[in-house]
């Protein structure tokens, strides 16, 4: 008698994938909470580590940078791994680097610990929207893609002002040790909720390379690079521009960072839904709309109602960008998405790292705190110039498709 095979063992795609998305955000909380509450912490780490607020914001751009460098270098090493696994070893990196931070005895030190804290980031939220994505039906993806980096938003609205509470309340490093926290309870979350997708795409090293050599990755790249700058040059040193411009208590920092985190959140969700049905105009819009914020906070910060509107429209406008242009990427990188939506990363990163320099450029030219967002009005605009030229080209490659098929 002929006995059949029997059949591959593998978890079916769950009907609700609500818990599975929300341990994946809560990986995006401790990201979140790590990479901005540095910049809530910047003046008390600055003083304990004897260096300037200015010289301070080379932490913000070392971790910045090590997310420059994890993404692809972390999305392409991991390429064979079943995502599940990469996603709770990126966790675990994350914990341990947190947990450096808070114990660096010198400032050099910290640099170094960022860096290292920066190098999971942009794998992660990669590895976890590919994953996020194979959870849901295709027309589905950029909802649970902004599942995923809800996290990160909330992160805003929860983890950085009770970061900072706690950094101000017990020293700065009780912040990271708090993440460090966050960290491993996503890791439990994620190995009891999330399910282990065996018939999953494997990806391979060649093929998420091959996400490089295509021109619609890099000049997505620069969109999210140019169009985020800005808005990082205004949050980096938020801080001082509140208590020295604007006349807010230190104690009511981590409330206007609340605002701003509440901006992200509902920026984030509404531009997952926008993004399902017209993601070019979503980017056009929330890009235009950042630099006239950018430009009112810049002319109203003396007034601190004025100044937390601008901060929120400022974070609502920009986040609202974040679903289509993660799914962008991950569509331009085809045959290797995880790389494409850790490279989204890494593209935030760089407008991190970008925004972070440009805004302690001309702090340290004496031109004042409100400096840094007026000259950085001009880098969304860049940004709209970049995704014209996304745009023409993706159009250009349309037509020779067709062409060919003809």
């Amino acid at each position: 008698m002929k006995i059949s095979p029997a059949p591959a063992r593998h978890s079916p795609t769950p009907t609700r994938p609500g818990p599975a998305l929300f341990a994946m955000a809560l990986g995006g909380l401790a990201i979140g909470t790590t990479e901005f509450a540095s910049m809530g912490l910047l003046p008390a780490f600055a003083a304990d580590l004897g260096v300037s607020v200015p010289h301070a914001g080379a932490a913000i751009s070392a971790y910045a940078l090590g997310v420059v460098v994890g993404a692809p270098v972390l999305a392409v090493l991991g390429a064979r791994w079943p995502r599940k696994r990469l996603v709770l070893a990126l966790t675990g990196a994350l914990a341990l680097a947190n947990t450096a931070s808070a114990f660096a005895p010198t400032f050099g030190t910290f640099v170094a610990t960022r860096f290292l804290a920066g190098l999971p980031h942009g794998a992660y939220f990669g590895t976890a929207s590919v994953l996020a994505a194979s959870l849901v039906p295709r027309e589905r993806r950029p909802r649970a893609i902004a599942s995923v980096m809800s996290g990160l938003m909330i992160a805003n609205i929860v983890g950085v002002p009770g970061a900072t509470w706690l950094g101000q309340a017990a020293g700065w490093p009780a912040a990271y040790l708090a993440t460090g926290a966050i960290a491993v309870l996503t890791a439990a979350a994620v190995w009891r909720l999330v399910p282990d997708v065996r018939d999953e795409r494997r990806g391979s090293i060649l093929g998420e390379l091959s996400a490089l050599r295509r021109g619609q990755v890099w000049i997505t790249m620069a969109v999210i690079a140019t169009g985020f700058g800005g808005s990082f040059a205004v949050y980096s040193y938020v801080t001082p521009v509140l208590t020295e411009v604007s006349g807010l208590a230190e104690a009511a920092v981590p409330l206007a960072l609340a605002v701003f985190g509440l901006g992200m959140t509902l920026g984030n969700q509404v531009g997952g839904r926008l993004a399902e049905r017209a993601p070019v105009r979503t980017v056009t819009a929330g890009l235009g709309a950042a630099t006239v914020s950018m430009a009112m906070f810049a002319a109203t910060a003396s007034s601190p109602v004025l100044a937390l509107a601008a901060l929120f429209a400022l974070a609502f406008t920009t986040t609202a960008t974040t679903p289509a242009l993660a799914t962008r990427l991950m569509d331009a990188g085809r045959e290797g998405p995880t790389l494409g939506a850790a490279l989204h990363h890494a593209a935030f990163n760089v407008a991190n790292a970008l925004g972070a320099a440009l805004g302690g450029l001309v702090l340290a030219a004496g031109w004042g705190w409100m400096s840094p967002a007026a000259v950085a009005t001009v880098l969304p605009l860049l940004g709209l110039v970049a995704l014209a030229a996304a745009v023409r080209m993706e159009r250009t490659e349309l037509r020779r498709d067709l062409a060919l098929a003809a």
